[in-house]
């Protein structure tokens, strides 16, 4: 597999296996990123393709600063969340919750369980300040590391640790106690 920065380099040139390889390496971390940001599958599916025809057609102008490549698409795409929510009108979604039960051909009574835990685990995050829900966004839903979090939010990787782990305190607190 090549390096990043060759493959960017060939993706700046128009290079569409370079383009593809970017695109399969990192559509699943942004779809989860926005999945969880939205709760709306469907959308999350259109909002990440977006994510990538905006970056492909600006890539020209992409400079590493020493962050990978995904860096840049979850500033992207955060982007288009603060979008999607300026934009949102009265439309009916489906709750995050709803998209995470698992198929219609699992067992229903774990089924059950499975979305009682989401939605207290959802109900929990929204208690969380927003510096946190991002980096437990970020963290778990988009599988940086804590130094590309760091960067991404303009922040120490002690403070993202920090943040992180008042997160996971409260979160665990905020379950126990129902």
């Amino acid at each position: 597999m090549q390096d990043e920065e060759s493959l960017v380099l060939r993706a700046k040139e128009r290079d569409e296996a370079a383009l593809t390889q970017l695109y399969e390496e990192n559509f699943d971390k942004i779809y989860r990123y926005i999945v969880l940001k939205i709760g709306d599958r469907t959308e999350a599916e259109d909002m990440t393709q977006q994510v990538f025809l905006k970056a492909f057609k600006s890539i020209s102008g992409y400079r590493s600063k020493g962050s990978p490549f995904s860096s840049w698409l979850f500033r992207i795409a955060h982007n288009q969340v603060v979008d999607h929510w300026r934009k949102k009108s009265k439309r009916a979604t489906v709750p995050l919750e709803e998209t995470l039960v698992g198929s219609s051909n699992s067992n229903p009574g774990s089924d059950v369980e499975r979305k009682m835990d989401i939605e207290n685990l959802v109900a929990a995050t929204k208690r969380l300040t927003g510096l946190q829900q991002e980096v437990v966004s970020l963290r778990f839903a988009g599988g940086l590391s804590v130094a590309q979090v760091a960067r991404l939010m303009g922040k120490s990787e002690g403070a993202i640790k920090a943040l992180q782990h008042s997160a996971i305190v409260s979160l665990r607190k905020m379950l126990a106690t129902g």
